[in-house]
């Protein structure tokens, strides 16, 4: 079924075929059928703000909207999930783990897992552009998917779907145990042994300006000790410190 996504996206058929594909994806993904009451909202949850472009809807028309609700949802259930999955832990780790859990990049992954590029429709002038593999709108367009369900299907509904899909495609465990900040890791470790604190040079950027790589270098006592690439500064600096900690052998249990 993708697959037919993928061949409709690229010989670009007729409206009425896009969204008879983009249904029939959206009755797999939730394991029901979608009454004709209820696909408006599906459709706006799919549907890319740079659509306005063309004069075909309003602002409030996308999924944006959407995307605010889903991500109220998407909390309460991650939430509820994990105050009952660690009954014996405190507010603080559990506030840190939904964090983990609900940031952009986990729900990007989520949305990569399902395909849900493959259905989201875009502006005619950023068809080029491949901004559905962006990971921004891949996590905002699971928001608004969630959103959507919600309203269309209920509270009960919504939230085993969301468990279904976060036990089907993330190890929570994993991610709790996942060190995150791997510049604060790198920056305790030097203060400990008294070395110079750490310097985050930009070596290069490519890539056009909405899809920028940035790569960056981080050096300690004038030396590079490791360097790290991506479509952010932070995120870049962020695998930078990562190398560094693994070049120095910084507390291999913390990696």
């Amino acid at each position: 079924m993708i697959g037919r996504l993928k061949q409709w996206l690229g010989n670009k058929p007729d409206v009425q075929q896009q969204a008879s594909d983009r249904l029939t994806y959206l009755e797999s993904a939730l394991g029901c059928r979608i009454s004709p009451q209820e696909v408006d909202i599906f459709h706006q949850a799919f549907r890319h703000r740079s659509i306005i472009d063309d004069d075909k809807y309003k602002p409030y028309q996308t999924y944006e909207r959407l995307e605010y609700l889903g991500d109220a949802v998407l909390d309460l259930i991650v939430s509820e999930l994990l105050y009952e999955k660690y009954p014996e832990e405190n507010e603080g780790f559990l506030t840190k783990l939904r964090a983990k859990i609900v940031k952009g990049e986990t729900l990007a992954k989520l949305a990569r897992e399902m395909n849900i590029q493959d259905v989201l429709e875009v502006g005619e002038r950023v068809e080029a552009q491949k901004i559905e593999f962006s990971k921004s709108v891949l996590a905002d367009i699971f928001e608004a998917f969630i959103a959507a369900i919600y309203l269309t299907k209920g509270y009960p509904f919504t939230q085993r779907f969301v468990k279904d899909v976060l036990n089907k495609h993330i190890n929570i465990e994993q991610i709790q145990t996942k060190v995150e900040n791997h510049k604060s890791v790198l920056m305790e470790y030097l203060q400990s042994e008294k070395l110079p604190l750490p310097e985050y040079e930009v070596i290069s950027e490519d890539g056009p300006g909405h899809d920028k790589t940035f790569h960056i270098a981080v050096i300690i006592n004038e030396e590079i000790k490791g360097k790290g690439r991506g479509k952010n500064k932070k995120e870049a600096e962020q695998l930078a410190a990562k190398k560094a900690i693994e070049n120095m052998n910084v507390g291999k249990d913390l990696k």
